[in-house]
């Protein structure tokens, strides 16, 4: 299984209204110091309804970039907020960010 495969079942086991940080799905898959490489599996995903990458953030709170691009964030914002994560309009980062971020990852 290559690390992209790893990292999209990782996150395809984050449930709705809960986040993960590009290093929470690193560490999960077994490829501790692999944010950098989430990121750009997550760039590159094809199956959004299968691999919910929009729940991938940064561990400082900011959402990050969607969909290959930081100008799709807004999509990104959108579908997070509709699964109820509370985003600060003026800032960008989620504000509940301790109390929706998800670790307990069982493969």
């Amino acid at each position: 299984m290559s690390a992209f495969e790893k990292f999209y079942e990782v996150v395809s086991k984050i449930p709705k209204g809960k986040v993960a940080t590009y290093g929470d799905v690193a560490e999960a898959a077994g490829i501790p110091g692999g944010a950098r490489a989430v990121g750009n599996a997550m760039a590159n995903n094809q199956d959004t309804k299968r691999v919910p990458c929009h729940r991938v953030v940064q561990s400082s709170g900011y959402i990050g970039g969607y969909m290959g691009g930081r100008e799709r964030s807004n999509i990104k914002v959108t579908k997070l907020r509709a699964e109820g994560i509370d985003i600060d309009p003026e800032t960008g980062k989620i504000r509940n960010l301790k109390k929706v971020r998800y670790t307990k990852f069982k493969l």
